[in-house]
């Protein structure tokens, strides 16, 4: 089955572009866009997508609709993915989206856009209950609190594959990125766990929370 997709955004020549490219996609199918806040609302609740697409600056106040959007839905349809994305790194943006659960949502650059195969992967990331972040987003929230917190009791290694994780790599594609075997991946995965104080109930979306707790007992959290 195809994964069925609805895409938002203000901008026509943005909205009606990402969908055209999306539905060349052999597995992807649009079946629906919108304009602001409340015709995506809409759009979900009559389409039942997979999963959403959305800018996170839309009518009616170009602030955070996107952001106030997939709260709606992940509470109305906890089985709908949303990712949204952002014309900037915006690290507090990244943190309120994703700081009360993280399956199931993604945060990338508009930038990514242009890439299919790194959107497209991250639309069946979020749509299977997994979670994106966008690589520079990555980088900014680590740099962050670089100098402090739980983070300093990670060797060089372990952070980099936090930072592998945390954009939703799996395990093969981290061994192969970073020249390591599958076990010692599964072992450095295990001790960045420990160490940032993760337990089993955040195994779904290990990769994004490994980055958010860190934040979290760093001080960050909003």
């Amino acid at each position: 089955m195809p994964l069925r997709v609805v895409v938002a955004d203000d901008n026509y020549l943005v909205r009606e572009g990402v969908s055209a490219l999306l539905a060349e996609v052999e597995d992807i199918e649009m079946v629906g866009t919108a304009t602001d806040l409340d015709s995506l609302m809409r759009a979900v609740a009559e389409h039942l997508p997979d999963v959403v697409l959305t800018d996170i600056r839309m009518p009616p106040t170009h602030t955070v609709e996107g952001i106030t959007a997939a709260k709606r839905i992940r509470e109305a349809h906890p089985s709908v993915g949303v990712v949204v994305l952002s014309q900037y790194v915006e690290e507090d943006y990244a943190f309120s989206l994703l700081a009360h659960g993280a399956a199931g949502l993604g945060y990338l650059l508009k930038e990514r856009v242009g890439d299919l195969d790194e959107i497209a992967h991250a639309l069946h990331e979020v749509a299977r209950g997994g979670s994106v972040l966008d690589p520079l987003v990555v980088e900014a929230l680590l740099a962050r609190r670089a100098a402090d917190g739980p983070l300093l009791g990670l060797t060089d290694r372990e952070r980099a594959v936090l930072h592998a994780m945390a954009t939703g790599r799996n395990n093969a594609t981290i061994a192969k990125t970073l020249f390591l075997s599958d076990r010692a991946v599964e072992k450095h995965i295990g001790s960045v766990f420990q160490k940032l104080g993760l337990g089993d109930e955040h195994e779904v979306s290990r990769r994004v929370m490994a980055v958010l707790a860190y934040l979290e007992a760093s001080g960050a959290s909003r």
